[in-house]
């Protein structure tokens, strides 16, 4: 997929390819140093963290993956787009990368896929970034999520009309997001086929206890403890309308000692609406 020009301007980085079988991952593969591997979740790509990658490139190896389904990665209608497939997914994408050691940063599904990730190769995780995301269960779907679950109705919705990325670039920030910015958010899904993984996504909330992702998501939040002794940010919007201060507080529960920012007036897409504020902490704690 090209990206046009205005919207390089926000997102000025080369598209680089891993080969998974018969499909690809593309990825960003940003500066050199410590690598710091970032990933995204629904609807976001690699995109969501391009004033991180700038800020950091300087110092640091910026790797941000485009899971299956999402961004500038290939698409295909009949794949299995579950927790545990994105997990094995981004555990391959690394181990074909040959990294010895790298710092996580997760937000929202990427949070789930990324404790998946240190779950599988725990010694090689440095620090870890947390930003508005859960790697546990919590019994609560928004009302306007469950909507999109809906079978015919939910494909509809998410895939007919962009009803859950659309409407994303707005209520997902506080500080509204520039033309250029929303059209960034939105350019890898353009049509009902582009728009595939934006829908498995939140089909495959765990909200049957007997499903596969449910049970993948007890291991992993039975697995957290183990990180207690990493160094962990939280970097929290307070505004955020799904990922509220109940899952910050379950966070700070699981890990006591983690250093916690918390932004009382900003929302789920916590990078854009504190991008002065909390990506220079971000910087400072991937240093230190």
């Amino acid at each position: 997929m090209e990206i046009p020009e205005h919207i390089q301007s926000e997102y000025p980085f080369g598209q680089h390819k891993a080969s998974l079988g018969d499909y690809e991952l593309s990825y960003v593969d940003e500066g050199q140093g410590a690598a710091v591997v970032m990933l995204h979740g629904n609807p976001t790509w690699s995109f969501y963290y391009r004033n991180v990658i700038k800020s950091l490139r300087g110092n640091f190896r910026c790797l941000a993956l485009d899971n299956m389904g999402c961004g500038l990665s290939d698409k295909p209608q009949d794949y299995l787009y579950s927790l545990k497939q994105h997990i094995e997914n981004a555990v391959k994408w690394i181990e074909k990368l040959k990294l010895q050691s790298f710092d996580l940063i997760i937000h929202d599904w990427g949070g789930a896929i990324g404790m998946g990730v240190a779950m599988a190769l725990p010694e090689k995780v440095r620090k870890i970034v947390i930003l508005n995301t859960a790697a546990f269960y919590v019994p609560r779907i928004p009302k306007r999520i469950a909507l999109c679950r809906i079978p015919l109705l939910g494909d509809l919705i998410v895939r007919g009309f962009n009803g859950f990325a659309g409407p994303a670039v707005s209520m997902a920030v506080k500080k509204p997001l520039t033309k250029e910015e929303k059209e960034g958010y939105l350019l890898p899904y353009d049509n009902w086929k582009n728009r595939i993984a934006t829908l498995r996504f939140v089909q495959d909330i765990p909200a049957n206890p007997n499903n596969e992702t449910h049970k993948v998501l007890a291991e992993i939040e039975a697995f957290l403890p183990q990180l207690i002794n990493k160094p962990i940010l939280l970097g929290w919007g307070m505004k955020d309308f799904c990922f509220n201060d109940l899952f910050l507080e379950k966070w700070k529960n699981i890990f006591p000692n983690a250093k916690v920012l918390s932004y009382q007036n900003s929302g789920h897409y916590i990078l854009d609406d504190e991008r002065d504020s909390l990506i220079p902490e971000i910087s400072s704690f991937l240093a230190e």
